[in-house]
C-alpha cells in the first residue's frame, strides 16, 4: 500500500519530480510567509510601529515551541521516508505514533512553563519600555495556540514524507488565509488591537490542527495508526530525537539570535532599530520562499532513494536541487537590492524606520545567491539520517559565525556591524557546507556498477 503511493519518489525523473515536490512546498511557504508579512503590515498600519516590535519580541518564543513539533516532524519524516523506500511499513507507522506522543508531552509542558515565567521571558527577549505591555498581551494569548501549531508542523512533514506535497501545501495555506481574514475582523472591524492580532493567530492554528485531524483520519493518508503505535519505542525515539534535535537546535539558535539582536539593536538605536530588524526578518521569511520550497521538496526524494540505496538518484537530486535553488536565490537578490525602500514603505510610514531599514535589508541579503548550497547541503544530511553532520552544518551559520560576529563587530562599527554580520556568516558557512557535502558525495554516494 505504502509502496504504491510513494514509488514515484524512486522512479520519476529527478527534475520533474523535484518540481512536483517543490512547487506545492513553495506555494505553502509563500502563503505562510505572506501571512506573516501581511499580518505585520496590518499590525503596523492599524495598531502602530511599536506593535511590530512587540510581535518580534514574542516570535522567537512561539517559534521555539512550534519548532518542537517541526523537529519531531522532520526527524520522524526522515525515518518514514527511508522506511517507505525500504518497504518497512510497520516502522513508518510506529514512528508516526511516537511522533504524536512526543509532541503532546513536550509542548504542553513547555507552554505551562512559558506562561508561568511570562514577564521574565518578555524582558529577556528585549521587550523593554513601551514594547513590554503590547508584547505581553500578544504573548499570553498566542501561547495557548502553540501546541496546535506544533501538531500542524509535525503533520505537515509526515504528509510530505508520504509523497503527498499538495496536501502538505493545503495544510500550510489554511491557517495562513484564516489568520489574514481574522486579522481584518479582529483588528480593523472590531478594533481589538494587540489582543485581536493574537486571537486571530491562535484561532488560525486551530484551523490548521483541524485539517490535520481530517487528513490523517481520511483515506488520503496511508499511515493508519492504532493506540499500540503511540507507545514510545526507545530506538525510534532515539532516532527521532537525534535527527529532530538538528531542527530544534537550529530554532534554538534562531531564538537566541533574536534575543541578542533585539537587545543589541535596542541599545544601539532604540525601538526603531528593533522595528527595522522585524521588517527585515519578515522579508527573510517571505522572500526566500521558493528556495525553501526546493529544500523541502528535496528532502523526501533524497531520503527515499537513500533508503532504497539508489545513490545515483541521490547525487542527481543534490545537483539539481542546488541548481534550481541558486537560480531562484539570484533572482530574489536582484529584486531586494533594487527595491528595499518601496518594500519598507509597505510596512510603515515611520520616518526613522524608513531611513534605517533599506540599508539594513541590502546588507542582510547581500550573500543570497550562494545560500542554496548551504541549505541543500545541511538538509541532505538530515534527510539521510546522519544527525551529527546535519547538526554541525545547521549550527555553523548562526551558532559558530553569526552570533560571535554580532557580539564583536558592533563594538567597532556600531549598528552597521550588526547588518554586515549577515553576509559574512553566509559566506563562511557556505564554504564549510560545500566542503562537507563534496566529501560525502565522493566517499559515500558511489553509483552501483552493473
Amino acid at each position: 500500500m505504502a509502496k504504491v503511493s510513494s514509488e514515484a519518489l524512486g522512479n520519476e525523473p529527478i527534475g520533474k519530480l523535484l518540481i512536483k515536490q517543490a512547487v506545492p512546498a513553495s506555494i505553502g511557504v509563500l502563503v505562510m510567509s505572506l501571512n506573516v508579512l501581511v499580518d505585520t503590515v496590518f499590525v503596523g498600519q492599524w495598531i502602530g510601529a511599536i506593535a511590530i516590535a512587540a510581535i518580534n519580541i514574542v516570535l522567537p518564543v512561539s517559534f521555539f515551541i512550534a519548532a518542537l513539533g517541526m523537529s519531531v516532524g522532520i526527524g520522524g519524516a526522515s525515518i518514514i521516508s527511508r522506511a517507505l523506500g525500504a518497504s518497512h511499513y510497520e516502522k513508518a507507522l510506529k514512528t508516526f505514533g511516537n511522533q504524536i506522543t512526543l509532541v503532546l508531552l513536550l509542548t504542553t509542558s513547555i507552554v505551562a512553563l512559558g506562561l508561568y515565567y511570562v514577564d521574565y521571558i518578555i524582558l529577556l527577549f528585549g521587550g523593554k519600555g513601551a514594547i513590554f505591555e503590547p508584547a505581553k498581551v500578544y504573548y499570553k494569548i498566542v501561547l495557548y495556540g502553540i501546541p496546535m501549531l506544533a501538531f500542524s508542523m509535525l503533520g505537515n512533514n509526515v504528509i510530505r514524507a508520504e509523497g503527498k506535497p499538495k496536501f502538505a501545501m493545503y495544510a500550510m495555506m489554511i491557517p495562513s488565509v484564516g489568520n489574514l481574514l481574522l486579522d481584518y475582523v479582529f483588528i480593523n472591524l472590531l478594533d481589538y488591537g494587540m489582543a485581536g492580532a493574537a486571537w486571530a493567530t491562535t484561532l488560525s492554528y486551530g484551523c490548521s490542527f483541524g485539517y490535520m485531524l481530517w487528513f490523517f483520519s481520511s483515506k488520503q493518508s496511508e499511515l493508519k495508526i492504532s493506540f499500540a503505535h503511540l507507545g514510545l519505542d526507545r530506538p525510534i525515539v532515539r532516532e527521532i530525537a537525534a535527527l529532530g534535535f538538528v531542527t530544534l537546535a537550529r530554532q534554538a539558535v534562531v531564538s537566541v539570535t533574536y534575543l541578542f539582536m533585539n537587545n543589541i539593536l535596542f541599545n544601539l538605536g532604540g525601538a526603531s532599530s528593533v522595528t527595522a530588524y522585524a521588517i527585515v526578518g519578515r522579508m527573510l521569511m517571505f522572500a526566500l520562499f521558493p528556495v525553501l520550497g526546493v529544500t523541502q521538496g528535496f528532502l523526501p526524494i533524497a531520503g527515499f532513494n537513500y533508503g532504497a540505496e539508489n545513490f545515483d538518484r541521490v547525487r542527481k537530486s543534490i545537483n539539481i536541487a542546488i541548481k534550481y535553488a541558486a537560480i531562484l536565490a539570484s533572482f530574489i537578490f536582484v529584486l531586494l537590492m533594487l527595491f528595499p525602500e518601496a518594500i519598507t514603505r509597505v510596512f510603515t510610514s515611520d520616518v526613522e524606520v524608513l531611513n534605517e531599514t533599506p540599508m539594513a535589508m541590502r546588507w542582510v541579503f547581500a550573500a543570497t545567491p550562494i545560500i542554496a548550497l548551504q541549505l541543500i547541503g545541511a538538509a541532505y544530511f538530515q534527510a539521510i539520517g546522519k544527525a551529527k553532520p546535519a547538526l554541525f552544518l545547521t549550527l555553523t551559520r548562526q551558532g559558530f559565525f553569526f552570533i560571535p560576529l554580532i557580539l564583536i563587530l558592533p563594538q567597532f562599527y556600531g549598528e552597521l556591524g550588526v547588518w554586515v554580520s549577515f553576509p559574512i556568516a553566509d559566506v563562511l558557512s557556505t564554504l564549510v557546507t560545500g566542503y562537507f557535502l563534496n566529501r560525502e558525495i565522493r566517499k559515500n554516494l558511489i553509483p552501483k556498477t552493473v
